[in-house]
């Protein structure tokens, strides 16, 4: 399949029920999507950085920013990314992505942190979360919890323990 130029954008009210489907569709479970429903309920919430990546048939990626903190200072936490499986490794879940950050940015927060595959996160610039000291409250392998500061001039936080918000559950 070729690679398409998908454009982004904030989520709207219509994307929400889509959004929902494009979870359903990328996990095993509902997890994911209930997570996202209770993330918009909590302060965590950033409209701004809950992006959608659409084609000319409507979003068909997505990908999530939310307020957490590393003990005190703030952070953001990537998760959910989300892309049905008919249009992985289409560039679809890395444009939702790079929007987002480029939002994140423009917002002008620093720190995002996210949980994933150490194969896939590091071309958008994350590297392991340890070397800034930063841990999360539950053992996961070293390479797979990432952190990313967006403005390398502005200082990271010296070190500490992530704390989610309350509808991860951690």
């Amino acid at each position: 399949m070729s690679q398409i130029v998908w454009s982004t954008r904030a989520e709207t009210e219509q994307d929400v029920p889509v959004i929902r489907e494009i979870l359903l569709a990328a996990f095993p479970t509902a997890l994911e999507a209930d997570l996202v429903d209770a993330l918009r309920e909590d302060p965590a919430w950033i409209p701004a950085l809950s992006v959608v990546a659409t084609d000319a048939e409507g979003p068909a990626g997505y990908a999530l920013l939310t307020r957490c903190h590393v003990d005190d200072a703030p952070a953001l936490a990537l998760a959910p990314c989300a892309v049905p499986p008919r249009h992985q490794r289409r560039g679809v879940g890395s444009a939702a992505i790079r929007a987002g950050l480029s939002a994140a940015r423009d917002l002008g927060e620093n720190l995002v942190l996210v949980l994933g595959h150490p194969e896939y996160y590091p071309r958008f610039g994350f590297t392991p979360a340890s070397a800034y000291g930063i841990r999360p409250p539950f053992e996961v392998p070293d390479e797979a919890m990432m952190a990313l500061t967006l403005d390398p001039a502005a200082p990271a936080p010296g070190g500490g323990t992530i704390v989610y918000p309350a509808p991860f559950g951690v």
